[in-house]
């Protein structure tokens, strides 16, 4: 098997391998830099309990229109941002952490969500809202996606000083009255967006993977906040082409080929990236005397 046919036939043969590529871009876009801000804000956890937030308003909106993009997409935003304003406030006028109140939440809405899709759907009805079908993205669903992640990046260019501040000195953006809540609040409609968007081609359950583990693997090899966020997105891409690829030639479930490609690419970057990398850290290289 040539190059050729290995790497590029399938997106040159295929319009919906083509689509597929073009969503796993879409996606890499938006959720690279907001995975960055989720670890570096040390709410990566928060963001998988999002993702499974979402998902009774998905079932609602299937419920009420079938797997109809439009109507799982606004049932699971609306679900999403319940979700997150209620265990914030929660955590804002209980001695009950942030942390704690989002698995809580969490737990109940997956609950519920399975419990919705099962009443009136079938196994692969519950599969597809679990699990996604990347393969199977349509116009409108592309359209959602590059909108997302165009909203994205504005939303962080908007945010963008709050929200770098209160990653590094939150004391000192609350005394100069910077707008650390509002700017929190606007950052979790962003990660809400994301999920959902992502939950079209990933599911609820792997929706955070493309989020999470590129922002991590990044980590071990850069250090600033625009080339985490470049590299980040980078490695979304590349985690999705080559995901595709392994799901292609192996006949095998696409979402999680893409996601253990991304946990493979981070399994990597532990190892041997060079900031703060096993193998920087335990096999330093000799320094020659200059």
């Amino acid at each position: 098997m040539s190059l050729y046919d290995l790497l590029i036939q399938p997106f040159a043969d295929y319009a919906f391998m083509r689509r597929a590529l073009v969503g796993c871009l879409a996606l890499a876009v938006g959720c690279g830099p907001v995975g960055v801000l989720l670890m570096l804000r040390r709410m990566s956890l928060m963001a998988d309990a999002m993702s499974h937030a979402i998902l009774p308003g998905a079932a609602v909106g299937f419920l009420w229109a079938g797997l109809s993009v439009p109507a799982m997409s606004l049932g699971g935003f609306a679900a999403g941002l319940l979700v997150a304003l209620a265990a914030g406030g929660v955590a804002r006028l209980t001695p009950l952490r942030e942390d704690a109140s989002f698995a809580a939440f969490y737990l109940i809405s997956l609950a519920a969500g399975v419990l919705l899709v099962s009443a009136r759907g079938n196994n692969v009805d519950l599969l597809h809202v679990l699990f996604g079908t990347i393969l199977a993205v349509d116009d409108v669903s592309l359209i959602e996606m590059a909108g997302v992640a165009s909203f994205s990046l504005v939303g962080l260019a908007v945010l963008y000083r709050p929200l770098v501040v209160e990653c590094f000195d939150p004391g000192f953006l609350r005394s100069v009255g910077g707008g650390g809540s509002l700017a929190h609040y606007g950052f979790l409609v962003l990660v809400v967006v994301n999920l959902v968007a992502g939950f079209q081609a990933l599911g609820t359950l792997m929706a955070v993977g493309l989020m999470m583990l590129p922002a991590a693997a990044a980590r071990f090899w850069v250090r600033g906040l625009w080339a985490l966020a470049a590299l980040a997105s980078t490695l979304a891409l590349v985690s999705g082409y080559l995901g595709l690829l392994l799901s292609y030639h192996g006949s095998l479930p696409s979402g999680p080929s893409i996601v253990l490609t991304a946990g493979g690419v981070y399994a990597v970057s532990v190892l041997v990236g060079p900031c703060g990398g096993l193998r920087s850290r335990y096999f330093p290289g000799r320094h020659r005397a200059a």
